[in-house]
């Protein structure tokens, strides 16, 4: 029995209409959510980042993708649904012989009608540039290294273009050759006459598996591929400032092209963690900070943290509790550069009330309070003749 399988829009959350950077950024935010370095040990987790990557792995790919729009699983894995309404019997395919190879014109190997159809199709190009797949690493930085910028080492697995063969594939000192069988086209055409009429289909060459070319010596080195898988270190330079939702693209770092084409990025996901004190909103940082019931009534002089230090902040007197003040420029550089100046620093003040008083504290507050009158409490006689008016109004 086949095994069954989520959609592949429902694993990264996004519609089918999702345009690239959509789906990209839906993949990164998973990245985030479900990375081993944010979930270690965690099985479940493991599994739905595997899950994830495969997804993103064929949506992120435009062949791929437009065959699994087509066909679903079955157009990515022709072995999925075998035996219970795949490309099999349950559609009596096995019966019908070579009609079975009329899906090659849906799947990548379509050259158009002909015959009693009329007109002539594309033939399928194997040797076209190809532009080499994108990376995605992930770098975890302090609250201090997204706030001043640092340069952080990572590394990476890519492929690479052979440097004993040039990426030809064929041994130092000879050339491939042109395939005679498909004259380099990398594809053949056959016609297929049915009862529906005469069908023809490009398909890949299957005596140079569509490239074109016949190796007769391959290079020793990569096999005869062209290319070489390798493990590299990379420095990538952090710019000031960066957040949780933004990335360093390292153009032309990812793995090799085929055919000449220019090879993919490396996309460094950012995870900035936790700081114990502040927390940012775009450039702005916020701090709360405790003070005493008499620094607020009487003013005083705080020592403020800020990410450049300690700084002084003459708080006035009569302070109430949640009131924020700013330290304009203290806050954080914007990675883009586009705006020069910094963000501030919020710092909202919460007045702790003191606990375990000893009785003559506690005379000493009682003194105080009968000393006092409803003009020292401006929101407190606001709120009671608020009460007043409403009540009477019911009487």
């Amino acid at each position: 029995m086949a095994e069954e399988r989520r959609d592949l829009y429902e694993v990264l959350g996004v519609t089918k209409s999702a345009s690239d950077d959509e789906i990209k950024k839906a993949y990164r935010k998973l990245v985030k959510k479900y990375h081993p370095d944010l979930n270690p040990g965690d099985k479940e987790a493991e599994a739905a980042m595997k899950e994830v990557n495969a997804a993103y792995e064929v949506l992120s790919d435009p062949q791929k993708k437009a065959k699994y729009d087509q066909f679903g699983h079955a157009g990515i894995d022709p072995t999925y649904g075998a035996g219970q309404g795949g490309f099999g019997g349950a559609y009596g395919f096995d019966d019908m012989g070579d009609l079975g190879d009329l899906f090659n014109m849906f799947t990548g190997g379509f050259g158009g009608f002909g015959g009693g159809f009329g007109g002539s199709g594309r033939q399928a190009n194997s040797n076209r540039p190809q532009r080499g797949q994108d990376i995605e690493v992930t770098v975890r930085l302090t609250f201090e290294e997204a706030a001043f910028g640092c340069e952080k080492s990572i590394t990476i697995n890519r492929t690479e273009t052979c440097e004993s063969c040039g990426g030809t594939g064929a041994k130092k000192g000879t050339s491939p050759e042109t395939c005679p069988n498909c004259h380099g086209t990398g594809s053949v055409r056959t016609i297929q006459r049915t009862a529906f009429g005469t069908f023809q289909s490009a398909a890949p060459c299957p005596n140079c598996r569509g490239t074109g070319k016949i190796i007769k010596e391959p290079c020793e080195s990569c096999s005869g591929s062209g290319i070489n898988r390798k493990r590299r270190t990379l420095n990538v330079k952090i710019p000031a400032g960066i957040d949780n939702d933004q990335s360093i693209t390292l153009r032309g770092q990812g793995n090799a092209g085929k055919n000449g084409g220019p090879a993919g990025d490396v996309y460094v996901e950012v995870i900035v963690e936790p700081h114990k004190l502040f927390r940012r909103s775009g450039q702005d940082i916020f701090l709360e900070m405790p003070i005493s019931f008499t620094q607020a009534a009487l003013g005083a002089q705080l020592t403020v943290p800020t990410i450049d230090g300690k700084v002084q902040y003459t708080m006035p007197e009569g302070t109430q509790h949640g009131t924020k003040f700013r330290l304009k420029g203290s806050g954080l550089p914007d990675p883009t550069g586009r705006n020069k100046n910094r963000g501030d620093q919020y710092v909202m003040v919460k007045i702790e009330v003191p606990r375990n008083l000893t009785r003559d504290q506690k005379e000493i507050l009682e003194k105080f309070e009968e000393s006092l009158d409803d003009e020292n409490y401006g929101e407190k006689k606001g709120f009671f003749a608020k009460v007043k008016e409403i009540f009477n109004k019911d009487k």
